[in-house]
């Protein structure tokens, strides 16, 4: 059996232990330690690390099996160690915030099913090996949900729907309202914390007992370092070390909404001259979700939504909602229970927040580069194949070319319209091939010759879209 060591920086960190691979040696084993470091392996003596699952700059999470149930249970080992070298003091106030939120994610989880169960949490203390001193650790045990996160999904499946970001934002809504009215708040939402399970329900993850250690730890101005955030996802009330409202999880989850609409990152996104968002340029959405995220997207917290109840109702449709256009001026406080969690502060009385401007839906389909590409392959290689059937017939001429233009300019109309996609040109362009043997043996030029050009002709039009795009991009950085 594989264990995976759990020391920061062990040189070898998987040890093997084939007498572990029987039951019943495994469940009476006595402690294993790491054979390169002699760090304790079987945490809390019954949870055993097998693979790193990402490593951060304050901790890792591992995959474990607790060797104490009857199925070997998998489960998530989250590994903390505060950053620097913290006195006594400090070090038993880390210890003490993150025992309470152990406290607070143990009640989340357990009553509500769109929250990870929490299993235990335990320090360890073990010999440093650069000095005499000790080092300790500090350990979450979560349930595993056995899925992918929607950063990996929208790497392995492209950019979501407005379905389905309408299903993201309804899902992590519910979870969102539970959370904030239980008197905590995430902080820490984003792509990565969001996972699917493989039957399609969605979790909110990570609920920041790292952010929350770190911020109690430390100086007033470790709190305000990056890793209390994720860069690009938080608002400014954040990025500053300021309070935190619910509104704070609301602009990161339309930060989230809006890098799944688009494929883009934040900072890609993010206009520093404007201070805002410019991302409807990339996708296609109604003016209700638009409208929404917009507003969830301002910079003062006070001009959100202020609960996420608020974005539920808002979300409805329109014949059981208000209009947009009508925003509430008066905003209902959040409910807070007795939860060991640090309270959640009401942002004082504003003055009413005029409506944001009604954005018209974009008009043009918008195209991924891999999509404008593959687009240009075909095009060339069927401009190619055309090109050599119009000369067999009609020479070189005035009326082949126009013809050779009207047919191109049709294939790239019926694309751009999305009437020809996806499977659909590799289908076209295999027909047209075929239908190529005839004028091929016509003027004499043997088939092969015929791809050759064809290919030719497609890789050419990849060279000049690229090129084409390369100027553009480079002139969007100066105009």
């Amino acid at each position: 059996m594989e264990i995976h060591c759990t020391r920061p920086g062990c040189q070898r960190p998987l040890n093997i232990f084939a007498e572990l691979d029987r039951k019943e040696t495994l469940q009476t084993a006595q402690q294993k330690y790491c054979t390169s470091c002699g760090m304790p392996l079987i945490l809390a003596g019954r949870y055993l690390p097998s693979t790193l699952l990402g490593q951060g700059g304050f901790g890792a999470a591992f995959l474990a099996r607790d060797r104490y149930t009857p199925k070997m249970r998998y489960c998530v080992v989250k590994q903390f160690q505060p950053a620097g070298d913290l006195s006594p003091q400090q070090l038993a106030i880390a210890q003490s915030l993150f025992e309470r939120e152990a406290e607070v994610l143990e009640q989340l989880g357990t009553t509500h099913p769109q929250i990870p169960d929490l299993y235990a949490f335990f320090p360890l203390t073990v010999k440093s090996l650069q000095s005499n001193k000790d080092d300790q650790f500090f350990y979450l045990v979560q349930e595993f949900i056995d899925g992918q996160t929607l950063e990996e999904e929208l790497v392995n499946t492209g950019v979501l729907t407005e379905e389905q970001i309408l299903e993201v934002l309804g899902e992590i809504l519910k979870v969102l309202k539970f959370v904030h009215e239980n008197g905590s708040i995430h902080r820490d939402i984003k792509p990565s914390n969001i996972m699917r399970h493989r039957n399609g329900t969605l979790y909110l993850l990570d609920f920041g007992a790292v952010k929350q250690v770190t911020a109690g730890g430390g100086t007033s101005s470790s709190r305000k370092s990056t890793g209390i955030y994720s860069p690009g996802f938080a608002p400014p009330e954040q990025m500053s070390g300021s309070t935190v409202f619910p509104s704070t999880d609301l602009y990161a989850l339309a930060v989230t909404a809006i890098v799944l609409l688009t494929g883009k990152e934040p900072d890609e996104l993010y206009n520093p001259y404007n201070n805002s968002f410019e991302w409807k340029n990339y996708t296609q959405v109604s003016n209700n979700l638009a409208n929404i995220l917009e507003r969830m997207l301002l910079s003062a917290p006070n001009q959100r939504f202020q609960s996420a109840r608020e974005v539920i109702d808002a979300l409805k449709p329109p014949s059981s909602s208000p209009s947009l256009s009508h925003f509430p001026t008066t905003l209902p406080p959040v409910t807070q229970s007795p939860l060991p969690s640090t309270p959640i502060p009401t942002p004082p009385n504003q003055p009413p927040v005029p409506n944001p401007p009604s954005q018209s839906p974009v008009k043009q389909p918008r195209f991924s580069i891999s999509e404008i590409l593959v687009s240009a392959a075909f095009s060339g290689f069927e401009g190619g194949l055309i090109f050599i059937a119009l000369k067999s017939f009609l020479g070189i001429s005035g009326i082949s070319m126009g013809l050779l233009g009207g047919i191109m300019g049709g294939l790239i109309f019926v694309q751009y319209r999305r009437w020809l996609e996806g499977k659909d040109l590799p289908i076209v362009a295999g027909i047209t091939l075929a239908l190529m043997l005839i004028p091929a043996l016509r003027v004499g030029i043997q088939f092969p010759l015929v791809i050759v050009v064809g290919v030719l002709a497609g890789a050419g039009a990849i060279a000049v879209t690229a090129l084409f795009r390369l100027i553009y991009l480079l002139l969007s950085r100066f105009f």
